[in-house]
């Protein structure tokens, strides 16, 4: 009995492991960040995960709850609210765009429009922070930041087809 309740409870988990992570993110806003040569580097996984979920497992991330995260996301980074709900739904409009238009789901593939997507929102960000709010914002830097996360996807991606295979694994073993 305790060992099948263990068992529910580690499924479970695995099944809403990237929920669980974006939540985190999005409350302790955090991100990898380094200092080199006096500016503030990030990765935004936020971005990577999202994008990962819409494109291949679309039944799991609601769009209300990429727009609650990116609420939730602008409260703890202290922008204007619904900034980031904005960038994270374009986001998943692109990466719903791309899920619908591809034959053969590729890594090299999803890497290289993953860089395009980012580059769009980033570009809306910086373009809705600056003209519209006059939010002090470093083109460059916010770039930088856009292609580290760009870097960072393929890691990204292959934990979490590793966490799909498990789920997989123990929905076979059924």
């Amino acid at each position: 009995m305790i060992k099948n309740n263990i068992k529910k409870i580690s499924n479970n988990f695995i099944y809403a492991f990237p929920i669980i992570f974006l939540f985190f993110l999005a409350f302790t806003g955090f991100n990898f960040s380094f200092f080199l040569f006096k500016n503030n580097f990030s990765f935004n996984l936020i971005y990577a995960v999202i994008f990962y979920m819409v494109l291949k497992k679309p039944d799991r991330l609601g769009y209300g709850l990429v727009f609650l995260i990116g609420i939730i996301n602008d409260v703890v980074q202290n922008f204007p609210i619904g900034i980031s709900s904005v960038n994270y739904l374009l986001l998943c409009a692109i990466a719903a765009f791309i899920r619908n238009r591809t034959l053969m789901p590729n890594l090299l593939y999803d890497w290289a429009f993953f860089l395009v997507a980012i580059l769009i929102v980033s570009s809306v960000n910086f373009t809705i922070l600056t003209v519209i709010f006059d939010y002090p914002i470093k083109y460059g830097t916010l770039m930088i930041s856009s292609f580290l996360t760009f870097l960072i996807y393929p890691i990204l991606s292959k934990l979490f087809n590793y966490i799909i295979i498990i789920e997989l694994r123990e929905e076979n073993a059924k």
